[in-house]
């Protein structure tokens, strides 16, 4: 199981996105938890993206929802961290 680290960024997205939509919480939950066990789950739909965002990765929660993270190297442990960097729509994200 690898450690999730809750960046700023991505904390004040959770934040207002549970605040806007209260019934994806369980979803957001779901996929943080399918998240630290296994990053690249079918479910998930993991992908490296391109572009402004080259180097890191999405993984999708539901339809519209994405969430924006990156692998960091740990020295303790097997598995990389997983660095939490956005979270939101596509085009929120995108």
């Amino acid at each position: 199981m690898r450690n999730l680290i809750w960046g700023a960024t991505f904390l004040r997205a959770y934040k207002r996105t549970i605040k806007k939509r209260p019934a994806q919480k369980k979803d957001i939950e779901k996929a943080l938890r399918l998240l630290a066990d296994d990053p690249f789950t079918p479910q998930l739909e993991t992908h490296k993206l391109k572009g402004k965002l080259a180097g890191t990765w999405a993984c999708r929660i539901s339809y519209d929802l994405r969430i924006i993270f990156d692998f960091i190297k740990n020295d303790k442990q097997k598995d990389d961290d997983i660095l939490l960097i956005e979270l939101g729509t596509h085009d929120e994200v995108y």
